[in-house]
């Protein structure tokens, strides 16, 4: 399973979550000092540029009626929807708690494919999210003294990241993905334009924080960059566990930047999503490999009956 390229793919998972992990750990430092609209407005325009800069030399900005597919749209809304709720959310709650329960995210993208897209779930995945979802009650804790209504946002942004994934399963191939980058940075730079206001305005940058949200726009570039080459370099059911190393630099930034120590019902509830995430990932190549047998020994003139059975929930 962990041939070279699948360790390299590994590493340049790991990458990209640190990547991310920094792109996190500056907005919740700047957010400090000025609103959530503001940073996502000036960040936003330093990620616009950049990818912009990038879908050019790449010549992926030639086709602008592809912004017209209705799944873009649907993308965006995703996007937007969870772009917004994760800032505000990591504007009030410590780093590590924010990451451990945006885990659900790939066991929520699991049942949203079941239940509106028609893909085959079978009991043990039901279970594994089901068990996940648990661990995010732990982590949240509704209805006792250490529960923080922002972490509410954080399943609300869970909930968007979902519709966005399933969204984009949806867009049709010939749709560059830089494009639909490109486009989705614009349109959240634009919105944090429009929340600046009603946030409490515009609030006077020094050069050193201007100069963090420029770095933080390149730190999601990065990260954007590598998540891609780890998915083209190996097999995803190797890379895909290594998302969760996002947790241990979570935990490191939030403790020496922000002096965040992980109480007991975080680690437990974050254990309890990782290895549901990590179970369900299992269940889902080992289905793949039985459907890719069956479809390989399914041939034209077997029986109806036989041939049907490849399409039966296996996991």
């Amino acid at each position: 399973m962990f041939t070279s390229d699948n360790q390299r793919a590994s590493l340049f998972m790991v990458l990209s979550m640190a990547a991310f992990t920094m792109n996190d750990t500056i907005t919740k430092y700047a957010s400090e000092s000025m609103n959530v609209g503001q940073v996502l407005f000036v960040r936003g325009v330093f990620a616009t540029l950049l990818i912009m800069l990038l879908a050019w030399r790449q010549n992926a900005l030639g086709n602008v009626r592809s912004f017209l597919h209705p799944m873009v749209w649907v993308r965006m809304v995703g996007e937007i929807g969870g772009t917004v709720t994760y800032l505000i959310a990591l504007a009030h709650l410590p780093l590590p708690n924010v990451a451990a329960i945006f885990q659900a995210l790939p066991l929520a993208v699991t049942m949203g494919a079941a239940l509106f897209l028609g893909e085959s779930v079978g009991w043990r995945r039901w279970l594994a999210i089901a068990i996940g979802f648990c661990g995010t009650l732990i982590i949240v804790r509704p209805g006792t003294e250490g529960f923080d209504a922002f972490s509410l946002l954080v399943l609300l942004c869970v909930a968007f990241c979902a519709v966005r994934d399933l969204a984009t399963r949806r867009i049709p191939h010939e749709i560059p993905t830089l494009f639909v980058t490109a486009v989705m940075a614009t349109c959240i730079t634009l919105c944090g334009l429009l929340l600046m206001i009603p946030m409490g305005g515009w609030t006077p940058m020094t050069p050193g924080l201007a100069g963090l949200l420029c770095a933080c726009a390149c730190f999601m570039l990065v990260g954007f960059i590598f998540i891609i080459k780890a998915m083209r370099t190996g097999e995803v059911s190797a890379v895909a566990p290594f998302r969760y190393s996002t947790l241990l630099w979570a935990f490191a930034m939030g403790f020496l930047v922000f002096g965040n120590v992980p109480d007991v019902y975080m680690i437990v509830g974050g254990a309890i999503i990782v290895g549901s995430g990590i179970y369900t990932l299992y269940r889902e190549r080992k289905v793949s490999r039985r459907r890719t047998a069956a479809e390989a020994i399914v041939s034209p003139t077997m029986a109806p009956g036989r041939a049907a059975t490849a399409d039966r929930p296996i996991g």
